[in-house]
Formats: C-alpha cells, sequence, structure tokens
C-alpha cells in the first residue's frame, strides 16, 4: 500500500466508531421518515381496495388524459432546454464577453423566482387581458389554458437544470482540446460533436434526467396556467389534487403513485449515470495520456 493511500486511510478513519455509528443512523433515520414511510403509505393507500380499484384509477378517462398530457410536456420541454442549457453552457463557459454575468444571472433567475409567479407572468403575457391577448384572441391563438401554456411554464421552470450541470463542467474542462481540434482543421461542428460533447455526455445526460423529473412534477406554474380543465389541461399533479380535493382518495393515490414510481425511475437512472460517470473518470485518471480521436480525423 502506497504512502497516499494509507494517508487516505488515516484521513477517513479519524472518527470514533461510535461517532459513524450516530451520524450513519441520524442519516437512515431521517430517509425512513422523510422518504420510505411517505412512499410506502401512497403505496398502501393506492391499493387499499385492491389492484381492481387501483387499475380502474388509472384507467380513468381524465386520469389517462392527464398522463397523456404529463408525458407529452416533458417530452416537448426536455428537448427544448437539452438545445437552450447545451446553447447556455457552450456560451458561458467557452467565451469571454460583456454581460456573461448578466447571462449567468438569467439562466439562474428560474430557481429563484417562486413558480406560482412565473405561470402569472405568463398569463400576464399571454391571457385573455395580457400584452399579446388581443391579438392571439384576434388571430384564433390559445396559449393560456391550453398545452402551450402549460409548456411554455414548464420550460420555464426547468430551464437551469441542464445548464447548471453542463457549465462548471465545461469551465473545468477548458478550451484546450477544442482549440487543438480546430488548429488541425475541425469545424466547429466537428469539434462540437467528437471533441466537446464526449466530455461532457454525462453531466448532460445528468441534467437531462433531473430536467425530466421536475417537469412531470412541475404544479405551481402549470397550476396557474392550465385552468384546470378536466381531461383537457390538468397534468398528473393537478390530477391528483383534484381527485384529492374531492375525496376520491384512492384515486388521488394511484395517480400519486405512479408519479413516484417515475421519481424512482428517474433516481435509478441518475445513480447509474452518476456510477458510469465515476467509472469513466476513474479509468481516464488511469490510463495514459492519448490523442483525442477527434484530432486523428481532422489531423
Amino acid at each position: 500500500m502506497s504512502a497516499t493511500d494509507l494517508t487516505r486511510k488515516r484521513i477517513t478513519t479519524t472518527e470514533a466508531p461510535w461517532v459513524r455509528a450516530v451520524l450513519i443512523g441520524i442519516a437512515l433515520l431521517f430517509l425512513l421518515l422523510f422518504l420510505v414511510l411517505p412512499l410506502a403509505a401512497v403505496a398502501t393507500e393506492a391499493l387499499r381496495q385492491g389492484l381492481g380499484a387501483y387499475f380502474d384509477a388509472l384507467k380513468e378517462p381524465d386520469a389517462w388524459a392527464a398522463i397523456r398530457l404529463t408525458l407529452l410536456t416533458a417530452a416537448i420541454a426536455v428537448p427544448l432546454n437539452l438545445v437552450f442549457g447545451v446553447a447556455a453552457a457552450w456560451c458561458i463557459a467557452k467565451y469571454e464577453f460583456r454581460g456573461k454575468a448578466f447571462l449567468t444571472t438569467l439562466v439562474d433567475l428560474p430557481f429563484s423566482v417562486s413558480p406560482v409567479v412565473a405561470g402569472l407572468i405568463y398569463v400576464l403575457v399571454f391571457g385573455a387581458q395580457g400584452w399579446f391577448g388581443p391579438w392571439l384572441s384576434d388571430h384564433n391563438i390559445k396559449i393560456i389554458f391550453a398545452v402551450p401554456g402549460i409548456v411554455l411554464a414548464t420550460v420555464f421552470v426547468t430551464f437551469p437544470f441542464i445548464a447548471r450541470e453542463l457549465i462548471p463542467l465545461m469551465q473545468a474542462q477548458g478550451n484546450d482540446e477544442e482549440q487543438a481540434a480546430i488548429v488541425l482543421g475541425a469545424t466547429g461542428w466537428q469539434t462540437f460533436w467528437h471533441v466537446t460533447l464526449p466530455n461532457i455526455k454525462w453531466g448532460l445526460i445528468y441534467g437531462v434526467i433531473l430536467c425530466n423529473a421536475r417537469a412531470m412534477g412541475e404544479f405551481g406554474a402549470v397550476s396557474v396556467v392550465s385552468g384546470h380543465i378536466r381531461g383537457q389541461t390538468n397534468t398528473m399533479p393537478l390530477h391528483v389534487e383534484i381527485l384529492y380535493n374531492e375525496y376520491q382518495s384512492v384515486a388521488a393515490f394511484a395517480v400519486a403513485s405512479l408519479l413516484a414510481l417515475l421519481a424512482l425511475v428517474t433516481l435509478v437512472i441518475k445513480s447509474l449515470a452518476e456510477w458510469k460517470q465515476e467509472r469513466d473518470l476513474k479509468a481516464a485518471n488511469e490510463a495514459p495520456p492519448e490523442r483525442p480521436m477527434a484530432l486523428e480525423k481532422t489531423a
């Protein structure tokens, strides 16, 4: 064992055994109280009247419409944020320009603005009495209380996730490989596809997973712009609220359990992406330096 390994071992074992046991116990207790028990309660309530009632609640037309709308919204919002996030991260991390700090602040804006306020912003802009409301009405274009408004609100609240995952990653990697590829004759697109994208792929996947999870679970902004039209503009979180307010607890928990299942699947995919990223980084650190494939293609 090397001196470095011995040093690391000493550093990680300085705490007394009872301290480590207490910290682990607190963490496990926290997870049990705030994660495991609520999920178990949702599953228990959803199946309280049996599998038949559970699947009937999911097959109900309004519930099925909410599921379809949630998936459609995520299918539109996530690719848009993928493009916007990569472009914003590329611009902020790779270039120096006047107003860069302001652009970074704009990227973080949805984190600091309440989702309800974000929904009200879109109502103010696109609502019947909003800035563009009369023009939209004259041209028979409906945004608020329709799918476009839900998509816009979801895009707003989920915009920072991909960009914020990529910006520190791109900044840490620097510009050396891109500049070398360009010097050897690569075009901008070749540099992006063969040099930049392979370096950020796991961070990109991680950001997409988080963005998708937030898109499917968003409530506040979507609630403001949706109009709560059953079977048309209710996403799954909104449908759960309506069912619960109508004292249809089994149906509400059935749809909520589906959302929880999607969250767990997202968590598993996220964990796999993190594990794969760590393994690739470890392999890259242990391997001898070699010439990037993109540079060989363009040489």
